[in-house]
């Protein structure tokens, strides 16, 4: 890494190993938050069905309200992660759609099909604004933090 303060080199395979990583964060705690609230609240049990397919999130039953809980909540955990892993408050936005973007790629595959619904859709940009903005939050604070600086006693 070239020396220097906030200097920064093009290293794909960090990157690429950082978006793997906070896509699998992404999925375990959105797991476990909805797979949380599904087991205490509609003591059902959570399936990939309920993670990857759009028709699952809807009102009129405690199923689809657990899942767009769970998915409102999980951005704060994976705030958390762009915090430790990206470090950086530029590049939240992008790791935040990059991860949204393959989650509908991979709900495409899933599903067969193109996500249709309108629910689906708004948790989903809530989830991008949410990660975010914590994510910005948090790494902001870090970033504004005070340099330590050596004294040298003459």
């Amino acid at each position: 890494m070239a020396s220097g303060f906030r200097s920064t080199v093009w290293d794909p395979v960090l990157i690429i190993s950082q978006i793997i990583f906070m896509q699998c964060a992404f999925y375990i705690s959105a797991s476990l938050i909805s797979g949380l609230l599904l087991i205490t609240f509609s003591h059902d049990l959570p399936t990939l069905d309920m993670i990857f397919n759009d028709t699952k999130i809807h009102f009129p039953d405690s199923i689809g309200i657990c899942l767009f809980i769970g998915f409102l909540l999980t951005p704060l955990l994976c705030s958390i992660g762009l915090w430790h892993i990206v470090k950086r408050s530029k590049q939240c936005l992008d790791f935040a759609c990059t991860i949204h973007f393959w989650h509908i790629i991979f709900c495409i595959i899933y599903s067969h099909h193109f996500p249709q619904s309108i629910l689906w859709w708004i948790v989903n940009i809530i989830s991008i604004i949410i990660m975010t903005v914590m994510g910005e939050f948090l790494c902001m604070r870090t970033e504004m933090a005070d340099i330590p600086l050596r004294s040298t006693t003459i």
